[in-house]
């Protein structure tokens, strides 16, 4: 791989150290309201964003993270620093787990820790954990830099150099892939496993709804007047009166058509 690659990582090796990330220390120790958990996120995360148009973060994620049980519903409009500790987490997880897998993760954290008095809090765990992310820096960059060189003995055989340079740089993408690669199938195979073992043993079923069964229309006897009126009819065709009684036309009128 030609120096301008080489150089290249050097320097986003550089940008990365140098990133603003949200420190324990950073996050105020009092509740903020929507505009001001947006603002404060911007100011320390708006140098990891790719392109000028990409969102650190929104109202509408914000709300949406609440609906879909990952961030707990704000106090009075009010968000508290576990708050902003669970959206730094959501910020990150995000770009390589999904919804259904930050739920997993989150929701143990945010029911046994969020709440002031739990022990340990939040506070405490968020601490340990950045001291930790923290102490990966050197040997991450030691990493990039063997894939780098590996990559760049590559296609040694390529006489074309823009041919041999694109393989090179192709060579090294591939390895850095197939390391996040392989490190989200551990992720999600630990989240999984996690999961299986802390499920409910004994779930609750949900009650069916019995359906009402039809009862059926038991057909009612005619009424005492209906029998009646029927039983006079037939007296009526079958009496030696009804031979001599007028013709129903000579006894109805009917208006005339014009």
């Amino acid at each position: 791989m030609n120096n301008d690659i080489k150089e290249l990582m050097s320097g986003i090796l550089k940008d990365m150290s140098a990133l603003n990330y949200i420190k324990p220390g950073d996050v105020p120790n009092i509740n903020l309201y929507m505009d001001q958990v947006t603002t404060f996120m911007y100011e320390h995360l708006h140098d990891t964003k790719r392109t000028t148009d990409d969102k650190v973060l929104t109202k509408t994620m914000i709300n949406n993270y609440a609906k879909n049980n990952l961030l707990p519903s704000p106090v009075k409009k009010k968000y508290s620093k576990e708050h902003i500790y669970i959206l730094t987490f959501i910020y990150y997880f995000k770009n390589i787990l999904s919804i259904s897998d930050i739920q997993k993760m989150l929701n143990p954290l945010t029911e046994k820790f969020f709440d002031e008095g739990s022990k340990p809090d939040l506070d405490y765990i968020y601490k340990e954990i950045f001291s930790m992310e923290s102490s990966l820096a050197r040997p991450l960059s030691k990493d990039i830099f063997a894939k780098s060189e590996q990559a760049s003995n590559a296609f040694t055989d390529v006489k074309d150099d823009d041919d041999r340079e694109f393989l090179q740089f192709f060579s090294l993408v591939c390895l850095l892939s197939f390391d996040v690669y392989m490190k989200k199938n551990m992720i999600e195979s630990l989240i999984d496993d996690y999961s299986a073992k802390h499920a409910p043993k004994h779930p609750e079923k949900k009650k069916k709804k019995k359906k009402k069964k039809k009862s059926k229309k038991i057909k009612e006897p005619a009424s005492t007047d209906s029998s009646l009126l029927h039983c006079f009819i037939y007296y009526l065709l079958s009496s030696d009166s009804f031979s001599s009684m007028p013709s129903l036309s000579n006894t109805l009128s009917y208006p005339s058509l014009p």
